[in-house]
């Protein structure tokens, strides 16, 4: 079961609306469907929120950690580290939600291990963890494109808004995931899959 959901971005006004806080959006989100609000916790260098729902469907009720890292993108793997050490929480019960430019703006894929794929936050969870083996939620932000400054194209890219259409497309995908957020929460990885394909 997933007992910690991190929602990965760059803190700050500055950054907010760029492409590369599209996790956070996401972990907003679903604070806002759950109804819980964030703490800043230094301890953790991140804001904290726990969500506890009675579910009828299941015999034990859900109970979960949100939290938005308050480092920077590509030393999220710190606050990341922090709360699992602190609540005992293992590898496999994280999942990190993250921006991905290799998919479409409004179209999102789960997936459990593997590598970094060129996201330094991700990149960042792996080292401080010490494993591969964490769940992921890609959630597209589109691909600049390719030319002789590739790398200095992508970080310009992420670090910039998305157009209102992409924006939009976006948002869209966001809220119909989080309300079918419950079957992640509830180990139906397929089922919430499915349906958001």
């Amino acid at each position: 079961m997933i007992k910690l959901i991190v929602g990965l971005g760059n803190p700050g006004k500055a950054y907010q609306a760029t492409r590369h806080n599209a996790g956070v959006w996401f972990v907003h989100a679903l604070a806002s469907y759950f109804s819980v609000n964030f703490n800043l916790e230094p301890k953790f260098q991140g804001m904290i929120s726990r969500v506890q729902i009675k579910d009828k469907d299941q015999d034990k009720d859900l109970d979960f950690k949100l939290l938005l890292p308050m480092t920077f993108m590509n030393l999220s793997g710190q606050s990341v580290r922090a709360v699992a050490n602190f609540y005992k929480i293992l590898p496999q019960e994280i999942l990190i939600i993250h921006d991905e430019i290799d998919l479409k703006p409004g179209t999102l894929k789960l997936k459990f291990s593997g590598g970094d794929g060129g996201q330094k936050g991700v990149r960042s969870v792996i080292s401080d963890l010490g494993t591969q083996d964490f769940w992921r939620l890609r959630l597209g932000v589109g691909h600049p494109g390719i030319n002789t400054g590739y790398k200095d194209l992508v970080a310009d890219y992420v670090l910039h808004a998305p157009s209102k259409h992409e924006y939009l497309d976006i948002q869209e995908k966001i809220n119909s995931a989080v309300s079918d957020f419950k079957l992640v929460l509830e180990d139906k990885m397929d089922l919430f899959m499915n349906r958001q394909h």
